[in-house]
């Protein structure tokens, strides 16, 4: 222990710098920052639903509130209930399981409601399609607004969807 303290010690800290911020990044959330604003002059609210997903897209998803790109400090949100919710963030084919638990959930949603599809799963069905135990896309089931493909689609894809469902609503 004492030794790997002193090499410590003697090598100081070695870390890299934080990586600059991205300038596409940095356009796409002042844009996106302005608009839920001018929409809704609050907060956007997300209920995110996984719908029978592999959870790629919901590692993505949880990196869009790292600090890195920092979703909480545009004003937007995730929600528990969807009652509370202006936009359902909806991930993975639907299975037959959650077919009724998805309509539900939407028709919980106040208008005016957007749905944002994420993933090539969601948008497409993906490697599953439909079959016995899956309905396929998103769209099958519920009208979606936006359709953000990728397996998994990264963080500022996933930004730039919420910022299209948001401009096309207004």
């Amino acid at each position: 222990m004492h030794k790997l303290l002193r090499q410590i010690a003697r090598v100081g800290i070695s870390t890299e710098a934080a990586p600059l911020p991205d300038e596409a990044l940095r356009q796409i959330t002042g844009r996106l920052n302005d608009e839920v604003l001018r929409l809704l002059g609050r907060a956007l609210a997300i209920r995110h639903v996984d719908a029978g997903s592999c959870n790629g897209c919901e590692l993505e998803i949880q990196g869009i509130s790292n600090p890195y790109y920092n979703i909480e400090g545009l004003g937007i949100r995730f929600v528990a209930s969807p009652r509370h919710a202006d936009m359902l963030l909806v991930t993975g084919p639907v299975s037959r399981n959650m077919q009724e638990a998805l309509r539900r959930t939407y028709d919980a949603v106040p208008e005016p409601k957007l749905v944002v599809a994420i993933g090539d799963c969601g948008c497409t069905g993906g490697i599953f399609g439909e079959g016995y135990a899956s309905c396929g896309r998103i769209a099958n089931v519920i009208p979606v607004d936006v359709a953000v493909p990728g397996c998994p689609p990264p963080p500022a894809a996933i930004m730039q969807g919420i910022l299209t469902a948001v401009q096309r609503k207004s």
